[in-house]
């Protein structure tokens, strides 16, 4: 079986990963936390998935476009971040299958990200 298929059963949107994050440079990543923010029906038969980026840089905090998760929160810890952290749905990546290395937890409630997503595209909310 291809790995990304596999993948398609075990990550879903809301799943917190930790992934070879590419920095804006496309040369250079960094192996940090992400949040898959792509639809579970997209299916595109690419080996790849839309992730958005977690940082524990609390000084990105305050944007619409970002959502701040704590880690001692019920959120928290059902993602399991280790540190106080935010979303940034203002930087996304495509990361192939292969660059995660494995599930951390699952965001329990997508509302914030969603309505931060609808921000990040100017979408009406």
């Amino acid at each position: 079986m291809l790995r990304g298929w596999s993948f398609m059963t075990r990550y879903k949107k809301g799943t917190v990963v930790l992934v070879l994050f590419p920095n804006s440079d496309l040369v250079t990543a960094k192996r940090r936390p992400a949040l898959v923010v792509q639809a579970d029906e997209l299916d595109t038969g690419l080996e790849q998935v839309l992730v958005a980026m977690i940082t524990s840089n609390l000084s990105r905090d305050g944007h619409p476009s970002r959502v701040r998760i704590n880690k001692d929160s019920v959120e928290g810890k059902s993602a399991g971040i280790l540190t106080d952290s935010v979303v940034l749905t203002d930087n996304l990546a495509t990361v192939r299958f292969i660059e995660i290395d494995r599930g951390l937890g699952v965001l329990p409630n997508m509302d914030a990200v969603e309505s931060a997503l609808k921000t990040t595209f100017g979408l009406k909310k």
